[in-house]
């Protein structure tokens, strides 16, 4: 059945005449859209809110540097034209230290951890020179410099407290015996 309408729908289409002109339709026009020209005030941005310092208006940085490296390393430093110099390294290692997990469990082991250390020269305004140097790693943070202050050292013995030397008395033993039902 189906191959007999497929050669009937053969049939009429040979058969229709191949002047069959397609209808022609007019292109549409509209009008273009008038939109108005934007007009935006200019930003009335006010006056910058800080007022330079002009006391030290003639120092300047008169080097810098800054290295970032890949395995989590670093270091950077700048000099002024006072003097004044920084520098500082920073690298990461493994260390012994506590960690915790997302439960709050309290656990000891190696992490990741940064030592720093860096030093900083300058003079003051009396002409006194400085010279700051530091190490921060697992022992903590650990500067040096001439004009830190130093904890007094005892040199003197601590005393200690008097022994006595006595018999502290004693409760007289008495004979146990065990009594009550089941014994």
């Amino acid at each position: 059945m189906k191959l007999f309408v497929i050669a009937a729908f053969l049939a009429v289409a040979a058969a229709a005449p191949s002047s069959y002109k397609a209808p022609s339709y007019p292109a549409p026009s509209y009008p273009a859209p008038k939109y108005p020209t934007p007009s935006y005030p200019a930003p009335a941005y006010p006056a910058p809110a800080y007022n330079k310092d002009n006391k030290y208006a003639d120092i300047t940085i008169t080097s810098q540097s800054d290295e970032r490296n890949l395995d989590g390393s670093s270091q950077w430093s700048y000099a002024q034209s006072d003097y004044t110099t920084r520098e500082e390294s920073q690298v990461q290692k493994k260390m012994q230290g506590v960690t915790y997990d997302s439960y709050g469990k309290e656990s000891y082991g190696e992490v990741l951890g940064n030592t720093n250390k860096g030093s900083s020269y300058w003079v003051s305004p009396e002409g006194q020179k400085f010279t700051l140097t530091w190490v921060a790693d697992e022992a903590g943070f650990q500067p040096k410099g001439d004009h830190l202050p130093v904890a007094p050292v005892h040199v003197y013995e601590l005393p200690v407290a008097p022994v006595h030397e006595y018999e502290l008395p004693v409760a007289p033993a008495l004979p146990y015996s065990r009594t009550g039902p089941g014994y």
